[in-house]
């Protein structure tokens, strides 16, 4: 059934400015229209803007408890409504259905967590160097922040930056991915429901390049959270840095795992084919890399063929399905042209490398789980995002030439060891250089009480998610008071 998605600014859902539309459609079955969506215009951000910082002053007034128990609630809500969304999101973003599940639950637990936050959000109280004088500091909220998402996590990332955002304070305007807008429309009216107030979150519909790149640039935007590519993070840091906005942006990655002769290889293979193959290939986090030690290789390389080529492709509805489609015909074409580019460089295909278009796959944008051998750490393909379902295989002669193949790119998000000895997962840990290492596990797993982010071109600003570190430090600020109670000028550092 074809949902109607509107705009959602100042408490009320309403058609964009001009009237114009644009439609979501299915990836696993293209003739299915999930949505008709509102397209913004540059009047729909300025009035969510507007609106946004009229709620300003009322939200931020509002004690951080009151606020953390809307999003407590809220949490309940998505307990509550957790198939329902995860089918639509299935429907719309097409990953499986326990994965879209999964999408659901970081959100529950984002809510739950940060609604902890909102008696929490502490600072410190500290002694003066002066008599009759004390000092503290605290957390206040940096005021309207413009939240830019995109598709392949369209309930999950949206709520790494909502919650910590409105329970800090903040107001919000939100601009989700155009190819997930029913999603994020759900998410919102469960925000309201739980009783968030008019103006205080806004939802405005568009493409990148218009709605998010105008949205960046807004003079009435206090800071920018973004995730997405590296080419436009880059540029979404550039026009905050010329604004003086805060900014986070996180971005792409080129994951590897690392697999040493040593390693349980049963384990190593679920963890290869769930990094590389979940979600298609389209996670920030997903392992395009596997790099085998030579003592070892073979034989891996065989078992990870053989398990690939066991994977089923189809509607994420079905039980049965093991991958979904990819997004869109364009990245589709994208993923085809890299494969192509694999061949060209001279790596080995092993398995996979098609489009599929039968078995209940031919109204979809489907590609066939895809290995390439022979790689080696230059080629385009072990050095560049493709962000679908293609993973390339290293040889690695010892742990130093592995983590050297690692580190060889400009990417810094996540990195993986299998190995049954410590002192190796103890070099591994201190040596990768990517703001999240894994032993013993896939790229795949990050829980929203720690901070997520990378290294280098992986990401820039804040982190995202919970703790020392993460989302809260995006989305608040430090002032520090000192008091002096003495009656009289002190001169600190002088007086003393």
């Amino acid at each position: 059934m074809k949902k109607t998605v509107q705009n959602f600014i100042g408490g009320e859902w309403t058609a964009s400015a001009t009237g114009e539309t644009f439609e979501s459609i299915n990836p696993a079955d293209t003739s299915e229209v999930v949505a008709a969506v509102s397209k913004s215009s540059r009047t729909d951000v300025d009035n969510a803007v507007n609106a946004a910082r009229g709620a300003y002053r009322m939200w931020r007034l509002t004690p951080a408890p009151k606020r953390g128990e809307i999003l407590y609630k809220a949490g309940e809500i998505l307990t509550k409504r957790k198939r329902e969304l995860g089918e639509l999101l299935t429907r719309e973003m097409g990953k499986v259905l326990a994965e879209a599940l999964g999408d659901v639950q970081e959100a529950i637990d984002m809510a739950y967590y940060m609604a902890g936050e909102g008696r929490r959000l502490s600072g410190e109280t500290i002694p003066s160097e002066l008599p009759d004088k004390d000092c503290k500091s605290g957390r206040v909220p940096i005021g309207v922040c413009g939240l830019i998402t995109p598709w392949n996590f369209p309930v999950a990332i949206p709520a790494w930056k909502l919650m910590p955002a409105l329970v800090s304070g903040n107001t919000v305007v939100f601009k989700p991915s155009s190819h997930t807008p029913a999603c994020a429309a759900m998410l919102v009216e469960i925000l309201r429901e739980a009783g968030l107030p008019a103006g205080v979150l806004n939802l405005i519909n568009g493409s990148g390049e218009e709605t998010g790149d105008y949205l960046a640039s807004h003079y009435g935007i206090d800071g920018i959270s973004f995730t997405g590519s590296t080419a436009v993070g880059l540029g979404i840091a550039k026009t905050c840095a010329e604004r003086g906005k805060r900014v986070s942006c996180e971005m792409g990655g080129k994951n590897a795992i690392i697999i040493m002769e040593d390693a349980d290889l049963s384990l190593a293979l679920e963890g290869a084919v769930w990094g590389g193959f979940g979600t298609s290939g389209q996670r920030c986090t997903s392992s395009s890399r596997l790099v085998v030690h030579r003592a070892v290789h073979d034989k891996f390389l065989d078992m990870f063929a053989a398990a690939a080529g066991r994977l089923r492709l189809g509607s994420g509805l079905k039980p049965e399905t093991d991958v979904g489609p990819v997004i869109n015909k364009a990245q589709m074409e994208k993923v085809l042209k890299y494969i192509g580019t694999g061949k060209e460089e001279g790596a080995k295909l092993v398995t996979g490398g098609n489009a599929c278009r039968e078995g209940g796959c031919e109204k979809g944008y489907f590609i066939e789980p895809t290995i390439f051998s022979g790689v080696t750490p230059e080629m385009r393909i072990a050095q560049e995002e493709i962000f679908g379902p293609v993973v390339s295989v290293l040889r690695a002669e010892d742990l130093d030439d592995a983590i050297g193949i690692v580190n060889g790119t400009a990417y810094g998000l996540v990195s993986s060891i299998y190995t049954r000895d410590v002192n190796k997962s103890a070099v591994a840990e201190r040596e990768l250089d990517t703001g999240i290492v894994y032993i013993n596990s896939s790229t795949i797993g990050a829980e929203i009480q720690l901070p997520f982010g990378g290294t280098k071109r992986s990401g820039f600003g804040h982190e995202e998610a919970g703790g020392r570190g993460g989302s809260l430090d995006m989305f608040t600020k430090w002032k520090v008071v000192y008091r002096d109670f003495s009656g009289r000028l002190q001169k600190a550092q002088i007086d003393r």
